[in-house]
C-alpha cells in the first residue's frame, strides 16, 4: 500500500509540474489576448465613431474632429458642408463643398449643393443690402467728434 501512495503522489507532482509548465508557457499569449486595445486601435475606432456621426447627424464638431484625422476624405468634407449650411453658415459650407469637388470632381450632387449654397448666401446678403438703400439715414455718417463751431 504505500508504494501505491508514493507512486500516486509521484503522479500528482508529475501532473502539477506539467500544469505549471503549460500555465508558465500559455500565460504571456492570454495576457496578449486580454490586452487593452493598442492607441492605434483607439484612434482608428475614435476616427470611425466621428465619421459616422458627422454623415449621421451632420453634427459639425464631429466633422471637424473627423476630418481633423482624414483630411483628404471628400465624404466628410461634403457632410461638413452639409453640417455648415444647416448652422446657417453657407459661406463655409461653399469652401468645404469646392475642396471635395477638387478631391473628388465627379462626385453626384455635389455641384447641386454648391448652387444651392451659393444661392442661399445670395439671398442671406441681399436684405441687408436692400435695407440699407431703403433707408434714407443710411447715406449719413455720424462720428463723435463735434464739429469746432458747436460747444457742448
Amino acid at each position: 500500500m504505500t508504494h501505491g501512495i508514493r507512486s500516486s503522489g509521484t503522479e500528482l507532482s508529475t501532473c502539477t509540474a506539467k500544469l505549471l509548465v503549460l500555465a508558465y508557457l500559455f500565460l504571456p499569449i492570454a495576457a496578449w489576448s486580454l490586452e487593452a486595445p493598442s492607441p492605434t486601435n483607439a484612434a482608428a475606432a475614435t476616427a470611425k465613431r466621428d465619421s459616422t456621426r458627422c454623415v449621421a447627424q451632420a453634427d459639425v464638431n464631429a466633422c471637424n474632429d473627423a476630418i481633423r484625422r482624414n483630411p483628404s476624405d471628400p465624404a466628410l468634407l461634403v457632410a461638413l458642408g452639409d453640417a455648415l449650411v444647416r448652422a446657417k453658415r453657407p459661406a463655409d459650407a461653399i469652401r468645404h463643398y469646392r475642396r471635395a469637388a477638387t478631391l473628388a470632381p465627379h462626385m453626384p450632387g455635389l455641384a447641386d449643393k454648391i448652387s444651392a449654397a451659393e444661392s442661399r448666401l445670395a439671398s442671406d446678403r441681399a436684405p441687408v443690402a436692400a435695407r440699407a438703400s431703403a433707408n434714407p439715414a443710411s447715406g449719413k455718417r455720424y462720428s463723435n467728434a463735434a464739429p469746432e463751431t458747436q460747444s457742448h
